[in-house]
């Protein structure tokens, strides 16, 4: 668990820091928007549906409490709000086996949804620096963003179909980065571990809308379809519901970025970085508590001029976490202590125990053999123009 010491110790920093920021470790209470639009005639299935999922999600640990709202202008509009004691409770719900399995009945009568997750600065009732602003568990300082929203995918492939897939996915067409004129696909980084695949994109604009128009277009509908005899797990794109649990499953939020230095800085590094994507295998019921290392390693070595790392993006679903880094100079080149996170002594002991044995094994003997286990395999790195 993070320390009221350690929320607050990470508020300094920000406030000392011109670095860009996002985060759900903060321990700030979490307020998450759900928009729906009900199909024609199933307003009473949808009711039903909800009352059903609200029972359910009652007791779900860091659930608070929620609110049914319908439009005044379009009946079919709905939305749903909830309160969260802080973000992690929520993502390790909403990505579980257990959310995917309760959510069925809601989609069975809604044409779309859209959700929308805030963490809460500031609420009526108080200054954010009183007394009672821990209590009240808001954040203390605003984080700086750059505008990008990160998000990725994660999920096998059969053992022995590796380098097949590898090939397929290397030479798919890039899509038309413009979505619209308020949204535009910025980047794609695909790599593996073994038989995991992880394709992470950055998005100005609306990650949902982004997505629909890479699935809509023609080249990529050829890979997704010519990888899917080697998935591990069965998807019919052509089923609606059997794409969406695919994808639900597969969805890897990130759960922390950051970037050094201030705008100016931040894009002279970017032409000259490399990226390199590793992959820390958890143990199990750990994955959010080994990301969370992660994030606070990396958010104190932000501003350290000494760190090779000028971006890194810890992305975390169950037991799978992955860290995106943009780095100056080579991998080779660099303190793999530093690269892989375990620079601060005080928490590189916990960090280890909550890896597998294998990896917690090479992490005690040397870090240079973790980097190498953990380093993932580069597929393609796809920037669009002026990105």
């Amino acid at each position: 668990m993070t320390t009221t010491s350690e929320r607050a110790a990470g508020s300094r920093v920000r406030q000392a820091s011109h670095h860009v920021s996002q985060s759900v470790f903060d321990g700030s209470r979490l307020r998450v928007v759900l928009l729906v639009d009900v199909n024609d005639g199933a307003q009473q299935e949808f009711l039903e549906a909800y009352e059903q999922l609200c029972n359910q999600v009652a007791s779900v640990p860091g659930h608070v409490s929620d609110q049914l709202c319908q439009s005044i202008e379009n009946p079919s509009q709905w939305l749903i709000t909830s309160e969260w004691e802080s973000a992690p409770p929520f993502l390790a719900w909403v990505n579980s086996e257990e959310h995917v399995q309760m959510v069925r009945p809601l989609h069975n009568c809604v044409r779309d949804t859209r959700s929308l997750r805030f963490h809460v600065v500031r609420e009526t009732g108080g200054p954010a620096d009183g007394p009672d602003a821990a209590q009240r568990r808001l954040q203390a300082a605003p984080r700086i963003g750059d505008g990008v929203i990160r998000h990725a995918l994660t999920f096998t492939v059969k053992p022995g179909s590796e380098d097949v897939v590898a090939k397929i996915l290397a030479e798919y067409a890039s899509p038309e980065p413009k979505v619209d004129d308020s949204t535009r696909l910025c980047r794609t980084s695909l790599y593996m571990h073994g038989n995991r695949v992880v394709r992470a994109v950055e998005v100005r604009g609306d990650l949902l809308a982004a997505l629909r128009h890479v699935a809509r277009q023609p080249e990529v509908r050829a890979v997704e379809e010519a990888i899917n005899p080697y998935l591990e797990q069965d998807r019919d794109l052509n089923d609606p519901e059997s794409a969406r649990v695919f994808f639900t499953r597969a969805a890897l939020p990130a759960v922390h970025h950051v970037s050094a230095g201030n705008h100016d800085e931040r894009a002279e590094r970017a032409e000259r970085a490399e990226r390199h994507a590793l992959y820390y295998p958890a143990r199990p019921e750990c994955g959010m508590r080994l990301a969370e290392l992660l994030a606070h390693h990396d958010e104190a070595a932000a501003d350290d001029p000494r760190n090779p790392v000028l971006r890194s993006t810890i992305f975390q679903r169950d037991d799978v976490v992955v860290r995106l880094v943009d780095m100056r100079g080579a991998l080779e080149d660099a303190d793999p202590a530093r690269i892989l996170g375990l620079s601060d002594p005080a928490r590189t002991a916990e960090l280890t125990t909550l890896l597998d044995d294998a990896a917690d094994a090479s992490a005690d003997a040397d870090p240079a053999r973790l980097l190498e286990l953990a380093r993932m395999e580069f597929v393609t790195d796809r920037r669009a123009p002026d990105a």
